[in-house]
């Protein structure tokens, strides 16, 4: 099978692997497709750690292709989307009710120190296979993933109906913030710097979401609650909240760092939260949010495996190495890739 493998930093390759085999409790998924996530572009960017040789991605749909032993509830045939936030269910964290924060992740991430899904074909543990539902396409289910981390924040973030809501960075992970935000009905205002994603987030987002550029943001209001998808503007972000507001820190980068103001933290009543992967229970509702949510609408390019030079230029990442193209800045919302580069229903 053909798979995308990171080699080294700014360097990503396409390279033959064997299909894996499928032991007892598991699951093969032929893989329709997968998305990019930021945290493959950091990986890419030396952003992220990641061990070299591992198969990128993790946001994935497909087919359940073949079933190991003791397997009951998959069966080939099934479509299905992959939960890649593993967890043991035995260790300390896990027993006191926090799986997302499972001490047993070394080896076990998927497209970061285990083999992700930008391939043809992928082994998953059966309880990490969910079935679609008939009324989700791949285009739509390839985002519940990264709807399940929105959801979680958003529950750390916990706005009320009279909030007025920041969320900082247009990015695949602020559109679908602004995107669920919207649904409930928040005042809610996208702020980004990057003018391509400026452009895509007023063309792909409702009329309701206000998306200003880069110093914009300030004639907005103080905000009550934030969202700083980034992870690199806590600080910024901090100074300009309202008294009693939230800040959830979403984004992450190994080196990010930032200076709080603790005085001011105190005496203004603000909140500053991180909180971390998703619970099973969001990807659950993630699903179950897929069949009411636009999803594919922040999709706006799929190329098949082969292209992933390409696909990744357009998320402003430049992979080195002899005639792949170069980035020019950010020219799409939400790329798949996809095996054929194509996306039946």
């Amino acid at each position: 099978m053909k798979a995308v493998v990171f080699e080294d930093v700014g360097l990503p390759g396409l390279h033959d692997r064997a299909v894996p085999s499928v032991g007892a409790g598991e699951v093969l998924v032929r893989v329709a497709a997968t998305g990019i996530c930021g945290t493959d572009r950091a990986i890419l960017l030396g952003e992220f750690p990641a061990r070299r040789g591992v198969v990128l991605g993790h946001e994935a749909v497909g087919t359940v292709a073949a079933v190991g032993a003791g397997v009951g509830s998959s069966a080939p045939g099934d479509r299905v989307v992959i939960n890649p936030t593993y967890h043991c269910d035995r260790c300390r964290t896990c027993r006191r009710g926090l799986p997302a924060h499972c001490g047993a992740k070394e080896g076990r991430e998927v497209g970061v120190d285990r083999d992700g899904t930008m391939a043809e074909f992928a082994v998953v543990p059966e309880r990490f296979v969910h079935r679609l539902p008939a009324s989700v396409s791949y285009r739509r289910g390839a985002l519940v993933e990264p709807l399940a981390c929105v959801l979680n924040n958003l529950a750390a973030a916990r706005p009320r109906w009279d909030d007025r809501v920041l969320v900082v960075g247009a990015g695949p992970i602020g559109a679908l913030c602004a995107l669920v935000l919207a649904r409930r009905g928040a005042r809610v205002t996208l702020a980004e710097r990057d003018p391509g994603r400026v452009a895509l987030a007023r063309e792909l987002l409702p009329p309701t979401v206000l998306v200003l550029a880069a110093g914009e943001a300030a004639g907005a209001g103080a905000p009550d609650v934030a969202v700083d998808t980034t992870g690199s503007l806590p600080g910024d972000v901090l100074a300009a909240m309202a008294p009693g507001g939230t800040v959830v820190v979403m984004g992450e980068k190994e080196a990010g760092v930032a200076t709080v103001p603790l005085r001011s933290l105190v005496t203004r009543g603000i909140r500053l939260v991180g909180a971390g992967p998703y619970r099973p229970a969001d990807f659950e509702l993630a699903v179950e949010l897929a069949t009411e949510l636009p999803l594919e609408d922040l999709v706006t390019h799929v190329l098949p495996l082969d292209r992933y030079a390409e696909a990744l230029a357009m998320l402003a990442v430049a992979p080195t190495g002899p005639g792949r193209p170069a980035a020019d800045g950010y020219r799409a919302m939400k790329v798949l890739l996809a095996a054929d580069g194509a996306l039946a229903p």
